[in-house]
């Protein structure tokens, strides 16, 4: 099991930038994939964006160009910058691992997950 603590939401305005971070720990580091998922009021939970071990990368067509997720392996840490934020990024934004090391996109397939963190864009 992997114990994910998430932090740096908040309420920003429609263009700024926001950088969450999740920092791991209880397993290698290494060998897990890591993803941001988030959840609007009466909305699905979505997937924003993973990253495997080996660095592949994933990020949904909302987000693209817009935001980078990097990990710091030394410092167990994922952080996912989020630039040029909109009205509809407003959710509230998950970390999750999963101890496999393919990126997938569903939250099914996601062993751990954090608390949680809000990010509420206003115009």
């Amino acid at each position: 099991q992997v114990q994910l603590v998430e932090s740096g939401g908040g309420l920003v305005q429609a263009g700024d930038s926001l950088t969450l971070s999740c920092t791991a720990s209880g397993r290698t580091f290494s060998s897990i994939t890591m993803a941001w998922f988030r959840q609007a009021p009466g909305k699905e939970r979505e997937i924003v964006a993973a990253i495997s071990w080996t660095e592949n990368s994933y990020y949904t067509d909302s987000v693209k160009g817009r935001f980078t997720l990097y990990r710091d392996s030394p410092k167990n840490t994922v952080y996912l910058q989020m630039n040029s934020l909109k009205l509809e990024d407003t959710a509230v934004y998950y970390c999750a691992a999963r101890l496999s090391g393919a990126v997938r996109i569903s939250a099914l397939d996601y062993n751990s997950w954090g608390q949680g963190t809000q990010v509420t864009v206003s115009a």
